[in-house]
This record gives C-alpha cells, structure tokens and sequence, in this order.
C-alpha cells in the first residue's frame, strides 16, 4: 500500500479543549427505541435528592452493539494489567447511592 492509500484510510479525529476536560459521571441511563440508543451520564451529588443529565450520547444499534464490543475489550484489557475489576452491586439493577454515606446538605 503506497502513502497516498494510507493517507485515504485514516481519520483525522479533533478535540477541542472544552472537550477534552471530559465530564464525570457516576450514573448511566440507558433507554431505547427500535431506531436507536440513549445513553444520558447523570452525575449524582451526596445529599442533593436532584440530579443533572452531564451528557446525552444518542446510538444507532448497530453502533451501540460495537460501543459494548470495545468496553468489553477494553475492560479484559485493564484487568490483563490491573486485577479484576470488582462489582460492589452484585449484579442486577445498581442501587443509586444517593447519600454516599455523608451528612446531608442543609441550606
């Protein structure tokens, strides 16, 4: 393959600043429709019983399919180097851990 093919199969990804900081968050909704997924990224705050959507990812299927086919390769990958990964859930529906065992805001 010359340089001229190579450079035709590449892509050029940017990310800006902004982006870049990213964006934590601590609970995942997932919904869905025949024509697609909804993935919103909700950060949750010790004694505050209100949460904010941080960010809203919205997936094809098929896209969906090849997000849980990466994060599963990547997650053999981490644990290949880190150690298991442990579930503190146990399975099922996570609990919403909305008062992390702190005090409670009071206003």
């Amino acid at each position: 393959m010359d340089e001229q093919q190579k450079k035709g199969n590449q892509l050029n990804i940017e990310l800006s600043e902004d982006v870049a900081q990213g964006v934590y968050s601590n609970l995942a909704v997932i919904t869905h429709s025949s024509a697609e997924f909804v993935l919103d990224f909700v950060r949750i705050m010790p004694g505050i019983p209100k949460a904010k959507v941080k960010s809203r990812i919205i997936l094809t299927p098929e896209h969906a399919k090849r997000l849980l086919g990466a994060l599963k390769d990547n997650i053999s990958k981490y644990e290949a180097m880190h150690g298991k990964i442990k579930n503190v859930e146990g399975g099922g529906t996570p609990n919403i851990p909305m008062g992390f065992g702190g005090p409670t805001a009071q206003a």
